[in-house]
């Protein structure tokens, strides 16, 4: 009998640890390693895999691909976002889409806030003065204070949640819109569900926590902007084009919102001549919300778990598609959720 395969495509410049093979071989399953850029790397060492992995956002995997892979019953996406995985696609020929959210929410939740703190306090702009032998507190007056006011959120999955309990201190009206979300889930937040039009009008603080889908490619454009009040501030620590980049170098220029702070972009690394490294109301951080000195140790723990709930027949602890023939049958066992 043919033993469970995983094929490991994409390392996204990492090194497998030696406990992972060695974890996973312990459970009857065999992993095999391959950094794949192409549809004959995916042919080669992925066609026999009962599961792909892809650690990181490598887009080896497409709709079109996905026919190389008879026997694959599910991708594994180490980090939190699919956008690279073609999911709709592998939902419609039963392939389980699972990720690995948990290992990123404390960071990325924490990431937020100290964006925000940046660009209240416009810390950036004050250390790049006082470095240049400026002793101004005039040259980038605070804005503030943060008690009180109201925190909206687009998308109310864990980090999204996890920044809402961080902030509570600050006693903050927390406005959730999310059509996965009901208000009683909401409420059991201390958060109430709210349309996107409520959300950017009445929020003092905007944070994008939501997937990058079709739908959401440009949520935040110049309408939503325009909606914005001036005092306003832009989060963003989900993905680069769910905001509309050259709309916001211009909401910014003209100071129709007050600030933003941006860990994602709409190109990575922005190009040199884009107007956003000019401003001085916006805080950019080179897509390391997710990372910490925990975050590979975690990752790998979370998708080596992930892989053996998979492999035992269990659905794993987080998913994002639901097959309606999946090709494999699992239930929801002591590995699953």
């Amino acid at each position: 009998m043919k033993r469970f395969k995983v094929a490991l495509a994409a390392l996204d410049g990492q090194t497998v640890p030696d406990w992972v093979p060695l974890d996973l071989a312990r459970e009857g399953i065999d992993l095999v390693v391959h950094e794949c850029v192409n549809d004959e790397d995916v042919a080669q060492y992925a066609a026999d895999a009962d599961i792909v992995w892809l650690f990181g956002g490598s887009r080896v995997l497409t709709a079109r691909n996905l026919a190389l892979l008879p026997r694959c019953g599910a991708i594994v996406r180490t980090g939190s976002g699919t956008d690279n995985v073609p999911v709709e696609a592998a939902t419609q020929l039963g392939i389980v889409v699972a990720n690995t959210p948990d290992a990123t929410v404390e960071a990325v939740s924490d990431h937020a806030i100290g964006l925000l703190f940046a660009v209240l306090r416009r810390i950036a702009v004050q250390d790049r003065a006082v470095r240049g032998g400026v002793w101004d507190r005039y040259r980038a007056w605070p804005h503030g204070p943060l008690r009180g006011r109201t925190l909206g959120l687009i998308g109310f999955g864990r980090i999204a949640r996890a920044l809402a309990r961080k902030l509570s201190g600050f006693e903050m009206s927390v406005l959730v819109c999310d059509p996965l979300v009901s208000p009683e889930m909401a409420a059991q937040h201390g958060a109430r569900t709210a349309s996107l039009d409520e959300v950017l009008s009445q929020a003092d603080v905007v944070s994008v926590h939501c997937p990058l889908t079709p739908d959401t490619r440009h949520l935040i454009d110049e309408q939503a902007l325009r909606r914005m009040k001036p005092t306003a501030v832009l989060l963003n620590t989900a993905r680069g084009p769910i905001v509309d980049e050259a709309a916001l170098a211009r909401a910014l220029t003209e100071n129709r919102i007050a600030g933003a702070g941006l860990d994602v972009l709409e190109q990575e690394p922005p190009d040199p001549t884009s107007p956003l490294l000019r401003l001085d109301n916006v805080v950019l951080t080179p897509h390391i919300a997710g990372y910490s000195d925990e975050y590979l140790a975690s990752s790998w723990r979370e998708s080596v778990n992930t892989v053996i709930a998979l492999a035992g027949g269990h659905w794993p602890p987080s998913y994002v598609n639901r097959p309606e023939r999946p090709r494999w049958n699992l239930d929801f066992g002591e590995r699953g959720v």
